[in-house]
Order: structure tokens, then C-alpha cells, then sequence
């Protein structure tokens, strides 16, 4: 039986408000997880429709990842290595897919609804009684649920950051009680590696990755506010054209005839991104030699917030 969790992830923002920051987010870290010729790659971005959901946005991108890797787990792997992520937006109700160009049997679907409410709707997501009763509800609270100490940045810490522009924060105790506007993200992820033996085991740890990158995701969404929260749907989406333009550069920068460190940095200038965007990057090389393997996700490949 696949392993089914739904996430419900509380933030001070509207419903409205958070479909610019989404946008934003995703945007940035994938300039950020992007150098060397690695990274995420855009493949498609267009407008799409669907008989139920009516229109909507389709992007497909292609996660490269290989070097990223411990070198003892690149030995055995493919020298062309990536995760497709193909996703649905029909806002405020979007479907996200992962699968693994040399995992045939690896598969994360999600889908996500937002709606302004503390997290109390039991069947958002309108499952069948024969779901509900496989689903495992994880309430998370990007405040006082702990963070690993390498991830950890207390200028991040919505416990003691307050919004210039906004004035909100710090979230206090009980906040998900008290907070207006408050919002909250429904996300049913289902994690499915069906191989004999390991599918228990790589199935929670697939959630355990997931579960860390919402709530880092989401935390900085909420400390990233006064960059993103006077952008309307028109400004986040030119943002993410000129990011993703930028990001397929660096990916397709390869050794030899294009120095990904060359790319404008004024561009990121522009785009209002500051110097600590690209400190991941040190955090990749510093890792290379460690003999503990690391999953993509805990280092913030994946968009799925």
C-alpha cells in the first residue's frame, strides 16, 4: 500500500496573497539550487485547461542532479541523471508529479488546495471513504515545528521575524488560532517506490524529505514577504519568466564554453535577490565528500510547496 500523508501547513496570509508568494518562491529557489550546469531546468511553461478545473498553467522542469550527489553513489549512476516535475495550477487547487529518470518505479503525486481557514477542514481534498481512512494527517507549524541546526537562519525565524511592510510577525504561541489573515495549505502527497523489500523503508524516508522542505519552504515564504507581498499575478509571473531564463543559462552552462559564476550578476540585482541566494551552492561543495548519503530533497531541489 502506498504511504499517503496530508500536509496542512498554516500561514499568515490570505488565500490570494499566498498564490504571489507560491510563484515567487518557487521561482527563487530554483535560481538558487541552480550552478554548474546543474540544477533546475524549465522544459515547458504554458497555459493549459482542464474539463473540471477549467484554465489553468503547466510547467514542466527537469531537476539535474547527478554530481550533487555523494561520489560513491554517482559510480553506479547514470551520467544523465534527473527528476521530472510536471505541474497543474488551476489556482487555488494545483496538482504536482515526480518521477525519476532512473527510478522507473519511484512516484510522488501530489495535490494541493488552499483555503482561508486555520487547517480544521477534515476532507478538503474530497477523498473517498476508502482514502480517508489510508490517509495519516501532519499538522505543521512553521514556527515552532524544529528545523535542523544546518538549516536553520535566524533572520528566518518567524518566531522572531516581523514584516516591515506588513507588520506581521513574530508568530506567537497559538498563533494558528489568532493570526489574521490566516491561510492554510492542504497538500495529500502520495510516495510510491514499490520495490520488494525497500518500499516500507524509502517511502517514509521520502516523506520525511518532503515534510522538511515544506516547512523550510514555507517559512521562508513567509520571512521573503516584504520582497514579494507588493507584486500582483502580472509582476510574479514576469519574475519568473526572467528567473527561469536565467536558471535554463546556468543548467545548460556546460565545462569548457560557458563559466555558470559568468552569468550577469546584475540580472540577480534586478530581480531583487540578495548575495545569500547563491550560499547553497557553498553548501553543495562542502558536502561532496561526505560518505552519508543526502537526499535531493533535504537540500531544497524541489518545488512542491
Amino acid at each position: 500500500m502506498v504511504l499517503t500523508k496530508e500536509y496542512r501547513i498554516c500561514m499568515p496570509f490570505s488565500v490570494e496573497e499566498y498564490q504571489v508568494g507560491q510563484l515567487y518562491m518557487i521561482a527563487r529557489h530554483s535560481l538558487e539550487q541552480s550552478k554548474g550546469g546543474e540544477g533546475v531546468e524549465v522544459v515547458e511553461n504554458r497555459e493549459c485547461d482542464d474539463p473540471v478545473h477549467g484554465k489553468g498553467h503547466f510547467t514542466e522542469k527537469r531537476i539535474h542532479l547527478s554530481s550533487r550527489l555523494p561520489y560513491w553513489i554517482q559510480s553506479f549512476l547514470p551520467r544523465i541523471f534527473y527528476v521530472t516535475e510536471k505541474a497543474w495550477n488551476y489556482y487555488p487547487y494545483t496538482i504536482t508529479e515526480y518521477t525519476c529518470s532512473f527510478l522507473p518505479k519511484f512516484h510522488i503525486y501530489i495535490q494541493s488546495k488552499y483555503e482561508n481557514n486555520n487547517g480544521d477542514t477534515e476532507n478538503c481534498l474530497q477523498l473517498t471513504p476508502e482514502k480517508l481512512a489510508e490517509r495519516i494527517v501532519d499538522h505543521i507549524d512553521i514556527a515552532y515545528d524544529e528545523v535542523s541546526g544546518k538549516h536553520y537562519k535566524e533572520d528566518e525565524d518567524p518566531r522572531y521575524f516581523k514584516s516591515k511592510k506588513t507588520g506581521r510577525g513574530p508568530l506567537v504561541d497559538g498563533w494558528r488560532t489568532k493570526h489574521c489573515p490566516l491561510m492554510c495549505s492542504y497538500k495529500l502527497v502520495n510516495a510510491s517506490f514499490e520495490v520488494f523489500g525497500l518500499q516500507t523503508k524509502v517511502e517514509e524516508f521520502i516523506h520525511s524529505c518532503v515534510r522538511e522542505v515544506l516547512l523550510l519552504g514555507h517559512r521562508q515564504a513567509f520571512a521573503w514577504i516584504d520582497e514579494w507581498i507588493e507584486m500582483n499575478y502580472k509582476d510574479v509571473k514576469e519574475y519568473e519568466l526572467k528567473l527561469q531564463e536565467t536558471t535554463n543559462n546556468i543548467v545548460h552552462c556546460v565545462e569548457g564554453t560557458v563559466d555558470s559564476d559568468s552569468v550577469d550578476d546584475s540580472s540577480l540585482t534586478d530581480l531583487s535577490l540578495t548575495n545569500s541566494s547563491l550560499n547553497s551552492n557553498k553548501e553543495i561543495e562542502e558536502n561532496k565528500e561526505s560518505i552519508t548519503p543526502k537526499s535531493p530533497a533535504q537540500k531544497g531541489y524541489f518545488s512542491w510547496w
